[in-house]
């Protein structure tokens, strides 16, 4: 069994707790859902902020889903000039038996605008929300 990389990201409407905390959840939901993901299956999760997410750390979402001994990671994301802001990004490393390119990788709202290179995400297995 080989460990794998999902991407995930999502952005938030206000710096606040309860938003970081709803949309990180409704992300991890959705990639734990679209790659048959198990909990015991997750070996790690790294995500990042813009320096605009300082309320809650994104992890926390994931505590509260059972992600208890799951080791969990946050960080911030490099400040580059005209980057997409109020984002939240995750990394997660999963054990499975699925090939890479079977991995479906989650862009939820504004955060659609990371990967303009992957059209509607059918053929490629992302998976973006409807604007």
């Amino acid at each position: 069994m080989a460990v794998r990389g999902i991407r995930g990201a999502t952005t938030v409407d206000a710096n606040t707790r309860e938003d970081i905390l709803t949309r990180t959840t409704e992300l991890l939901e959705r990639l734990v859902a679209l790659n048959g993901v198990e909990l015991e299956d997750v070996a790690s999760a790294i995500f990042s902020v813009t320096d605009d997410v300082s309320a809650e750390f994104p992890a926390v979402a994931a505590r509260r889903l059972g992600w208890i001994y799951t080791p969990l990671f946050c960080t911030r994301e490099i400040g580059v000039p005209g980057s997409l802001s109020s984002c939240i990004r995750v990394l997660l490393h999963v054990n499975s038996d699925k090939r890479q390119e079977e991995m479906v990788h989650v862009y939820l709202h504004q955060a659609r605008s990371l990967r303009p290179d992957l059209g509607n995400g059918s053929e490629n297995r992302y998976y973006q929300s409807e604007p």
